[in-house]
């Protein structure tokens, strides 16, 4: 990797900025001052900057606890982006996994890893999204099976993948999707005549919604979350 990309993608400096600081002699590779932005860089070189020792940020994998009235967008907009809640470094390189509408709280996965977040958003992985769903009116055992045959969805070709309904009590309900069409959950009670009141998204695909988090709260995935979405 070129040294001035290198130091782009460590720190929070812009190319002419990283450029400016190969040429004030701040910079060097295992003890010797480079001022060339082409140097290359090996995994192995060790990168100073100003004297302090700087490494690529690698992808990053953040769950977080979204709350109401913020947007899944990479800027704000009618209401702050979940991102705005986040003190990170090179908040740029991140974006949203799936997105939920402002009022809806819940999980949210943030990442910088392109293929990671199609295999949670593309419709044909089937990657689970489950929600706690709370109903202006009671809800008919009868559901479950209208939502496991898939459901006709007003200005959409053909039905729902099928989805799994559990009844909780008479007004809640848990709900498993595995695609991302708009507005989806509340247009599926709505054609069955019902009305969502609340929504709060619990996991996606294995990756449960830490319990600990506070809504506004975040942090990394463990590994083991990472490697469960495939």
């Amino acid at each position: 990797m070129r040294l001035d990309k290198f130091i782009c993608e460590s720190t929070e400096l812009t190319r002419s900025m990283a450029k400016k600081a190969l040429h004030r002699s701040e910079v060097t590779c295992d003890g010797v001052v480079i001022k060339d932005p082409g140097f290359k860089v090996s995994e192995k070189t060790e990168v100073y900057l100003d004297g302090q020792l700087i490494s690529v940020i690698g992808h990053r994998y953040i769950m977080m606890h979204k709350p109401v009235d913020t947007i899944c967008s990479t800027i704000d907009e009618v209401y702050p982006s979940v991102l705005s809640l986040m003190d990170i470094e090179k908040p740029d390189t991140l974006h949203i996994a799936g997105r939920l509408d402002a009022d809806t709280t819940g999980l949210v996965l943030i990442t910088s890893d392109g293929q990671w977040s199609h295999k949670i958003t593309s419709p044909k992985k089937d990657c689970g999204k489950t929600y706690l769903v709370e109903l202006a009116d009671p809800i008919s055992a009868e559901l479950i099976s209208v939502f496991a045959n898939g459901i006709e969805l007003r200005n959409e070709d053909g039905l729902t993948k099928p989805a799994i309904l559990n009844i909780i009590d008479s007004h809640n309900a848990q709900l498993t999707i595995s695609e991302g069409k708009y507005h989806q959950v509340k247009r599926m009670f709505a054609a069955v005549g019902n009305k969502v009141v609340n929504l709060h998204r619990q996991a996606v695909g294995e990756i449960q919604l830490d319990s600990e988090l506070m809504p506004g709260e975040w942090r990394h995935l463990t590994q083991e979350e990472i490697d469960s979405i495939d």
